[in-house]
């Protein structure tokens, strides 16, 4: 699998290995820092640099695809010659920047599943920085909903799609189980770390300030494209999570409760 060291794919090694996967190659671009299983083969790569990758798949059938839509195709290529004959990938709908890996993924012949979060859970770690300088998170929308999905609800689903042949051809639209706006989302966080913390709404340029350390140039483009959709579309969840893993998917307060001594750390006053 790739992207073996990052956000969800070490999430994914984990689930494989609870699930009783036997045979996992982990590739990460630096295997001496990699903190992986001894049952775990380790190879040194990156889908970054996919003219290191020609012995990486040799003997995989099922892999996980971080997503890289730069070196996708160059991915591809090398793991259908190599006999992979399935992938699961992180990527998003067609008409998206991500569009273009899963477009790739479908255009390798290789069988495929599909997973598409619209949103992480752990995208609210963009307001630390300022809960830290301020005690306060300075957004336009207060009531601007989604549906975020956590990290490891989607490497668990990933599990479960690369240990059969089951989901192949599926393009799953994952979702928390609930919607949760932004004024929420901070009450949450604040009960979970026992910290006040205000939402102060605040003009779309007082927000990209405001997100600019932990965002830095994306945080306008951010405010003006994600929090206002978000202010006028209210997502529908769904229950793939649910439904695939047979568990409940993790709500944005679990994940805050779960994280809680993390995020205290991180918003503590200097």
């Amino acid at each position: 699998m790739t992207g073996a060291t990052g956000n969800i794919g070490r999430m994914v090694v984990d689930h494989l290995l609870a699930r009783g996967a036997s045979h996992v190659r982990a590739l990460t671009a630096s295997p001496e820092r990699a903190v992986l299983p001894p049952q775990v083969e380790v190879v040194r790569g990156s889908v970054r640099s996919p003219e290191a990758l020609r012995t990486a798949f040799d003997g995989v059938e099922h892999f996980y695809l971080a997503p890289s839509p730069d070196t996708v195709e160059q991915v591809m290529a090398l793991a259908r010659d190599a006999g992979v004959r399935y992938v699961v990938d992180l990527s998003g709908e067609p008409e998206s920047w991500w569009g273009l890996v899963s477009g790739a993924v479908e255009a390798s012949g290789l069988a495929w599943t599909h997973l598409w979060p619209a949103d992480f859970v752990e995208n609210a770690r963009m307001w630390l920085p300022q809960i830290r300088a301020t005690g306060a998170v300075r957004e336009p929308w207060p009531d601007g909903a989604s549906t975020p999905t956590a990290m490891d609800d989607i490497a668990e689903v990933a599990a479960v799609a690369l240990l059969s042949d089951d989901h192949a051809g599926e393009a799953y639209g994952l979702t928390g189980p609930e919607p949760v706006s932004r004024r929420e989302m901070v009450r949450a966080i604040a009960e979970a770390t026992g910290r006040p913390i205000e939402f102060v709404r605040a003009t779309p340029e007082e927000a990209t300030d405001a997100l600019r350390p932990s965002m830095g140039e994306t945080a306008e483009w951010y405010v003006g494209n994600v929090l206002s959709y978000l202010a006028g579309n209210v997502p529908s969840p769904n229950r793939l999570v649910a439904e695939i893993t047979g568990r409940p998917a993790t709500t944005f307060a679990a994940w805050a409760d779960t994280h809680a001594d993390e995020l205290r750390a991180a918003i503590a006053p200097a």
